[in-house]
């Protein structure tokens, strides 16, 4: 018989989930019932669920992943079939039993996908064509020259908008806005294009849109100006601005192994793009790096993580000062259970740090922090996390107090401090995980 694969607990398998749809319809497959020839090695589950159809859909997971397959029509990853079967292997009831070989359907694609991510590592040495550095050199000249172009148009366009006073921002409604950033997208600085959309919509936020429209203004400016005076910048700034600019760039640093633990995943969509936000921690490193993955409208990107397991895996820095992201590269085994929590901080010294932060990328949102023995506090109509030692807190983002984990959180502490980890900025604190004192589980909030 094979060895048995370390079982996640159903918040692990849940927090994988696409979607709120996906979460439900995934419970209520996470039975005996619809599954038949199930069962579970070290780094795989597989299994067969009854559907509509005649034929059972094919199910299997690689843990090590994870990755997911079912044969089943939808294209979210993992389907409810996949969150399913996993609820059931992490039930650890016998439904799932440990077999020492996956069917050949199982077999089949588990394979493949070894056999690929070994060809992957070992591509190269001369089997590719080189490119050619000279073309490249021209492509990137001109895109420079186009991205020039638009940013010089922008500052015009900044200049009109604050010589013909803000209020007129407000009669022009959005439509200006946005054949702004068409033409931010024509110049191929995608990053001009979604500052300028998110300019669009400040008139209708609410009061105190004209000094928010300012500042947004200001920070475009400055990103502005960095780019059409980057040959003065320090190299580490200069690639900070290349990358808020939104022009390509490699994970070009050198590997780094690690046990890394999955503090958080979460995901931002619009009409074109879904986003999925990783955030990791090495427990040798004492490192926070966080992955981005991608996928179109209508689609989940395909990297999913468990929150609260940890990875033995290498990363990759990107270039930028102060950037925290990395390129995952090769993975040494199945996420298994930490046991862990990155080490907490006060929410004074969580402010200090991205304050600090702010000197390398004076466009950075957030920076990732775990805050040490706070307790969730009402404010008002508003919520803090007041730290339990010290007169101090920080306010909840407005994001965090629509959210439902805001009610997590607070059934975890039920007044006791806790630790939790989220994105500290100017807008307040977005707690992402906890864990309650003396626990080592984490309790995905997002």
């Amino acid at each position: 018989m094979t060895e048995q694969g370390v079982r996640w607990t159903a918040d692990q398998v849940l927090a994988l989930a696409p979607d709120a749809a996906s979460r439900k319809a995934g419970g209520r497959l996470g039975t005996a019932g619809p599954w038949s020839g199930s069962g579970s090695g070290k780094e795989s589950v597989w299994g067969l669920c009854k559907g509509s159809g005649s034929k059972p859909y094919q199910t299997v997971v690689d843990l090590t992943g994870p990755a997911y397959r079912c044969s089943c029509p939808s294209r979210k990853f993992p389907c409810k079939h996949a969150l399913g079967l996993l609820l059931l292997w992490a039930a650890d009831d016998g439904s799932v039993p440990v077999r020492a070989e996956p069917p050949e359907w199982a077999e089949q694609w588990l394979t493949g996908r070894r056999d690929r991510a070994e060809d992957k590592r070992t591509e190269g040495g001369g089997s590719a064509p080189a490119a050619d550095p000279e073309a490249a050199r021209r492509r990137a000249e001109r895109r420079a020259e186009r991205v020039t172009a638009g940013a010089t148009e922008l500052e015009q366009r900044l200049a009109d908008l604050l010589r013909g006073g803000l209020a007129a921002a407000e009669q022009a409604g959005y439509g200006l806005w946005e054949e702004t950033a068409a033409r931010m997208v024509d110049a191929q600085a995608p990053g001009l294009a979604a500052r300028v959309r998110d300019l669009g919509a400040i008139p209708a936020s609410g009061a105190g849109w004209p000094a928010r429209l300012l500042e947004e203004c200001a920070l475009l400016h400055l990103l502005d100006q960095g780019w059409l005076r980057r040959e003065a910048l320090p190299e580490p700034l200069a690639a900070t601005v290349r990358s808020r600019l939104g022009l390509p760039a490699s994970a070009d640093g050198p590997p780094e192994r690690d046990r890394w633990l999955v503090l958080a995943q979460y995901d931002t969509a619009d009409t074109k793009l879904t986003t999925r936000r990783i955030w990791l921690y090495g427990t040798a490193s004492h490192r926070t790096r966080l992955l981005l993955s991608y996928g179109l409208a209508g689609r989940a990107p395909e990297l999913s993580l468990p929150v609260g397991l940890a990875l033995d895996a290498e990363l990759s820095a990107y270039p930028g000062a102060g950037q925290l992201r990395a390129a995952l590269g090769e993975r040494f085994g199945a996420p298994v259970p930490a046991g862990l929590r990155p080490p907490g901080t006060s929410t004074a010294e969580a402010l200090a740090r991205y304050g600090t932060a702010l000197r390398e990328d004076p466009w950075l949102e957030s920076v990732p922090v775990t805050l040490e023995q706070v307790v969730p506090v009402p404010d008002g109509e508003q919520w803090q996390l007041a730290d339990a030692e010290e007169d101090a807190a920080l306010p909840l983002t407005r994001a965090a107090r629509s959210r439902p984990g805001l009610w997590r959180l607070l059934a975890l502490s039920g007044g006791a401090p806790v630790t939790v980890f989220g994105e500290c900025g100017h807008r307040g604190f977005t707690p992402l995980t906890a864990w309650r004192e003396g626990d080592g589980e984490a309790v995905p909030l997002c």
